[in-house]
């Protein structure tokens, strides 16, 4: 069976409410290198696949290094209870200790989205040390209580171990709980677990509905993995111009490898019509966002002048950056050797300033 080129990292990101998630990523790639031999301009943008490793969550999920972290859902939104809206504006004021003490009186009465914000104030260490079992504690009492977004919460903590032992088992029957109830990370790392066929059954079917689920709910992540699916036909029929809308609901959220597909697709008129120009535009955001494919493949547009006037040295400087970040280009580099020298090394000078090298 054909799965679709992503792979799973199971991370926990604790450095923003809420936002603890498994996460789909794209594998490495490298853009293909068949235009590219040609002397003629490019036509098309195109990525090349490259082996990637199995689908597999990690055991123990850490809080991720990443500077790009996923979408936040703030884990308890206004509502009519005017006394939540008051640990609610704390919490977003970054009053923490204020919106702790809020969120206790009213826990304390039985207010599942106050024990909510706890564990979430203990689990983020924002304004306390770090107590994942103390944050489990808060998580579960607010879980039985009903809340979907604790439900969520405690389930990575049970899939992680932080707070309490590995309980794979545990954390399943509160994901799916939570996705019943309408938790959109909850569906979308569920299907994460149905198409990895490890803690769960593979069902790729089940993974395409989560999924669904979870994109419909406005969950950029899960557009993009759907996308990914449509393009591929894993778990429903093939259809480019699903996966298109998909990818630009995502681009529109600043997914930015929902962005180089998205432009890819508008460059060669794959499922859209094609506007290059569009492509481009959308190429450079995705670059100056640190996508090291956007910026091999606007290095070339900007080399070949399609779709965009020709600038070599910005061009050539888009290709040093990528290349650092392991998307090297052996004819690129032929032709920045080919570069007059002053040109070359305006290309150096820009590229060292981006990436903040001397």
């Amino acid at each position: 069976m054909k799965l679709p080129c992503i792979t799973l990292l199971a991370t926990l990101l604790l450095t923003v409410p809420a936002a603890a998630q498994l996460q789909i990523t794209p594998p490495a790639t490298t853009p293909s290198a068949a235009p590219e031999k040609q002397k003629s301009k490019p036509h098309a943008l195109t990525k090349k696949k490259e082996a990637a490793p199995a689908p597999k969550p990690s055991a123990s999920p850490k809080p991720s290094p990443s500077p790009k972290p996923a979408a936040t859902v703030i884990p308890a939104p206004p509502t009519e209870n005017s006394n939540v809206d008051l640990v609610f504006g704390a919490y977003q004021r970054g009053q923490y200790k204020t919106a702790f003490d809020l969120a206790t009186a009213r826990a304390q009465a039985g207010d599942p989205k106050a024990m909510t914000m706890l564990g979430e104030l203990y689990s983020n260490a924002m304004g306390m040390r770090r107590d994942y079992a103390k944050a489990a504690e808060w998580y579960k009492r607010a879980a039985d209580a009903g809340d979907r977004e604790a439900m969520f919460a405690l389930s990575m903590l049970r899939i992680s171990g932080r707070g309490g032992p590995i309980d794979k088992s545990e954390a399943v029957k509160l994901m799916a709980s939570a996705a019943k109830l309408g938790e959109p990370r909850a569906a979308y790392n569920l299907a994460l677990l149905y198409l990895d066929g490890q803690t769960l059954p593979q069902d790729v079917k089940r993974s395409a509905e989560l999924l669904r689920q979870a994109a419909d709910a406005g969950l950029p992540e899960a557009q993009y993995a759907l996308a990914t699916f449509y393009k591929e036909g894993t778990g429903v029929p093939k259809d480019p111009e699903r996966s298109v809308r998909l990818l630009q609901a995502a681009s529109l959220a600043d997914n930015v490898d929902a962005e180089v597909e998205y432009a890819i697709a508008m460059f060669n008129g794959t499922g859209t019509p094609k506007n290059q120009p569009a492509a481009v535009a959308l190429l450079r955001k995705a670059s100056r966002q640190g996508s090291a494919i956007a910026q091999n493949r606007l290095a070339w547009v900007l080399i070949n002048g399609v779709g965009t006037s020709v600038d070599k040295v910005e061009g050539f400087k888009w290709h040093l950056v990528a290349k650092t970040a392991g998307k090297g280009d052996p004819e690129l580099d032929k032709q920045l050797s080919d570069l007059p020298a002053e040109d070359r090394a305006k290309a150096e000078a820009a590229a060292r300033k981006w990436l903040g090298t001397k």
